[in-house]
């Protein structure tokens, strides 16, 4: 545990509470009055029940879609079902720039419904309630139906021999089973929407603003510490309270359900009814996912002379079209975010393995409260992350402000939890006998993991390295304040673009967004080629 400590208290804790004490000391007094005048502000007010009541409606309407998604993916069995399951993961992966843009090109002004039909949805809720059922359909499709895939489907056909209907015996005997599943997909959706970043502040517009979102402008535009600092306290409190219910959710679902092998469950679909189901399904990912990804691409090769590669041409340059938004050319970002990632990566694996192996140990409290702590990054602001960076990490012997390594370490935060997640119930299923015989035999401990764990996590090791490396890619909320402007990442390429006018930046910022959709959605086809199917859990 020593390592993952040390690299979170320097690299979290330090910078976050050093925000904070900023925010909240005046003159080296604590200035804890200020929290209860910021929080009775109307505009904080305001911007704390909008941040409540839109994740509590982007996670009903996640459910109320995904669910059957959910069904469809436990229970049958038909062609392409592989090809589909990774589709319907790609959003999750995705940057959030880059799924703003999306919903931008279909939704916002010139956008496939403004041509159709002359209807704009960007600067409305509707826009990002739409865009979070985008980027977590795939939470709820792939945590519970993973455990629907487990169920013994003969309790329920038990039910109807019994005389249940078909309603009534899922209601008693399935929906019981999978509520602590439904409950922790739910968590997990509320949490990501509850701390939504850049779907909001592309499609929001200056009307809508989350916790995250606020701390942002509080930080970078008005120069408020301390309303930054309050918001920061608030958000860090509302997400461990999330995530301590998850924890709890998910312990009750392990302790509380007898499961057999999901191989055993998918068959065809029988009857009008289910192959309706599979056909609203198959419709729902092609209007929710695939669409909003596919004007995209047509959007960037759409250029003033007519279809072509305009746009991506014009990233080689610096200024195309009288612009000075980069310093160098835009195409750049895409040899920087890759170089970024693949270093952010090797230091999730490090920092994330030698985490998981020490949670195999179940050392009590002491390491629930380390597992608690290594999913804080998830949901603490990366804003606040980002601009504590640039006001600890300036002096001897850390002074790396204007270090290039400053952004991997940044990505490395968020990409360590995805590691802990996939590695660590593969290695509590590895059999503490194999290791104790390998001693007997002689092996060091060091050589026992090397030939024993290993091979056995090896799979782990390649999925969580495709999730971390996917994450760490499309990291936005820290890198935007730590990114040197000559060497910009994509999604600060991107946020850089459609921030100015114009219709060649516009252009360019789809143009450079299809580029990183491509490149996630390679890192994920490949990562679904080699994962395990034995865990309904991200």
């Amino acid at each position: 545990m020593a390592v993952p400590v040390a690299f979170f208290a320097l690299f979290f804790a330090y910078p976050v509470t050093a925000i904070v004490g900023r925010g909240l000391k005046a003159e080296g007094d604590w200035q804890f009055g200020r929290i209860g005048e910021v929080l009775s502000r109307p505009d904080i007010l305001d911007v704390l029940w909008f941040t409540t009541w839109q994740a509590l409606a982007s996670t009903a309407l996640t459910l109320l879609i995904a669910l059957p998604g959910a069904y469809v993916f436990a229970r049958f069995d038909f062609p392409g079902k592989q090809v589909l399951r990774a589709v319907v993961t790609v959003p999750f992966v995705l940057p959030t720039v880059v799924v703003g843009t999306a919903f931008l090109a279909l939704l916002g002004r010139g956008g496939l419904l403004d041509e159709l039909w002359g209807v704009r949805l960007d600067t409305t809720v509707w826009a990002i309630l739409l865009a979070h059922v985008f980027f977590n359909y795939a939470v709820v499709v792939r945590t519970v139906g993973g455990l629907w895939s487990q169920l013994d489907p003969r309790q329920e056909e038990a039910a109807r021999v019994l005389g249940a209907g078909r309603f009534a015996a899922f209601r008693r005997v399935t929906l019981p089973a999978l509520a602590p599943a439904v409950a922790a997909a739910a968590l997990m959706v509320f949490l990501f929407t509850f701390t939504s970043f850049g779907v909001v502040q592309i499609l929001g517009g200056p009307a809508y603003s989350t916790l995250e979102v606020e701390i942002y402008r509080q930080t970078a535009q008005l120069l408020d510490l301390p309303t930054a600092a309050v918001l920061t306290l608030v958000q860090f409190a509302a997400v461990g309270g999330i995530l301590a219910v998850h924890a709890a959710t998910v312990r009750r679902r392990e302790r509380a359900l007898k499961l057999v092998d999901p191989a055993q469950t998918p068959r065809r679909p029988r009857g009008a009814g289910q192959w309706a189901l599979l056909g609203g399904v198959l419709l729902t990912a092609l209007l929710l996912i695939l669409l909003p990804l596919g004007v995209l691409v047509e959007r960037s090769l759409d250029g003033p002379g007519g279809y072509g590669f305009g746009y991506y041409e014009a990233l080689q340059s610096v200024g195309a079209g009288g612009s000075s938004t980069f310093l160098v050319p835009p195409l750049e970002a895409v040899g920087n975010s890759l170089r970024y990632a693949l270093v952010a990566t090797l230091i999730a694996l490090v920092i994330g393995g030698l985490a998981a192996a020490a949670l195999t140990r179940r050392a009590g409290r002491l390491v629930r409260g380390f597992d608690a702590l290594l999913m804080l990054p998830l949901g603490v602001s990366a804003v606040t992350v980002g601009f504590g960076f640039l006001i600890t990490l300036d002096k001897p012997p850390l002074d790396l402000r204007t270090s290039w390594i400053l952004v991997p370490l940044a990505q490395a935060l968020v990409g360590v939890p995805f590691v802990v997640r996939t590695m660590l119930p593969v290695l509590r299923a590895v059999d503490d006998r194999l290791r104790e015989a390998a001693a007997v035999l002689g092996a060091s401990p060091l050589r026992a993991w090397r030939e024993v764990d290993l091979p056995l996590v090896r799979r782990a090791v390649l999925v969580a390295a495709g999730f971390a490396f996917a994450v760490s890619l499309g990291e936005f909320g820290a890198t935007v304040f730590i990114a040197r402007p000559d060497n910009p990442t994509l999604p600060v390429a991107v946020a850089r673009l459609l921030g100015r006018s114009g219709e060649l930046n516009y252009g360019q910022a789809m143009a450079l967004s299809t580029i990183l959709m491509l490149v996630c959605a390679v890192s994920l086809l490949l990562l679904e080629r080699i994962r395990t199917d034995r865990s309904g859990e991200f």
